[in-house]
């Protein structure tokens, strides 16, 4: 999915800042931020995929390359479909990012089957590689109703197994369905400024760990079964 209006216009310009590499005491890298955005409703208006793509705007004005993928025509886990597809898209996705951005609808007090079925298509493990371990998470959520955190927090718990480094910061969009004028676009509200300090806050996160993204996961434990293997594989041969 591409954004074609990249406008801002509820920005303030002024206060409005580029995460600064910099300051964070990273060296610059060839390219931007890779970010992929993930959404959890299918309706012709969502209002998860809305808020994602006011989330890509943003992302975009501070330097990032942004990918949002559409979960149209993703079939069930565990249906053997493997080479499907939206499944492949997916999951070179998650390769191809460093940061991602999940953002759900509350749905019988918890996150929708369509978010969550992106999710478990995505192995811990994948040909020797973990797609998720290690890059940047932020999580959101959009509410027919009043203000719940829900979602988010089970996103919390699903961000954690997938290993992935969950920023503070989160957005929960009160009846979202208020939020959006007729052109969709977000209209002014503090909602929206939560969610301008959340992209950023994510943006700062992810250019000062992807520098280190490998030291930060590199565990003793696994340390210890590698080298374990190694020995056994040096033993086998001088037998």
């Amino acid at each position: 999915m591409t954004i074609t209006d990249t406008t801002l216009p509820n920005v303030d310009t002024q206060q409005f800042q580029l995460p600064d590499v910099e300051k964070l005491n990273g060296a610059p890298l060839p390219h931007s931020p890779r970010i992929l955005l993930l959404y959890g409703s299918l309706r012709a208006r969502s209002f998860s995929r809305l808020v994602v793509e006011e989330s890509a705007r943003l992302l975009l004005a501070m330097g990032a390359e942004v990918k949002i993928f559409n979960p149209e025509g993703l079939p069930q886990t565990d249906s053997g479909e493997d080479n499907h597809p939206k499944v492949s898209e997916l999951r070179e996705l998650m390769m191809w990012s460093e940061g991602q951005v999940w953002c759900s609808p509350e749905r019988h007090g918890a996150m929708t089957s369509i978010f969550k079925s992106q999710i478990d298509w995505v192995p811990l493990n994948l040909g020797g590689v973990r797609p998720t371990q290690g890059k940047t998470l932020a999580v959101m959520q959009v509410c027919g109703g009043s203000q719940s955190f829900n979602v988010v927090n089970q996103l919390r718990v699903l961000g954690r197994w997938m290993r992935m480094v969950t920023i503070p910061n989160q957005s929960s969009v009160a009846k979202a369905f208020l939020e959006f004028d007729d052109n969709d676009r977000m209209k002014p509200s503090p909602y929206y400024n939560r969610i301008v300090d959340v992209m950023e806050e994510l943006m700062k996160f992810t250019l000062l760990l992807r520098h280190n993204k490998d030291h930060f996961v590199d565990r003793y434990s696994e340390r210890v079964e590698s080298a374990e293997q190694v020995s056994q594989r040096v033993n086998q041969r001088n037998i």
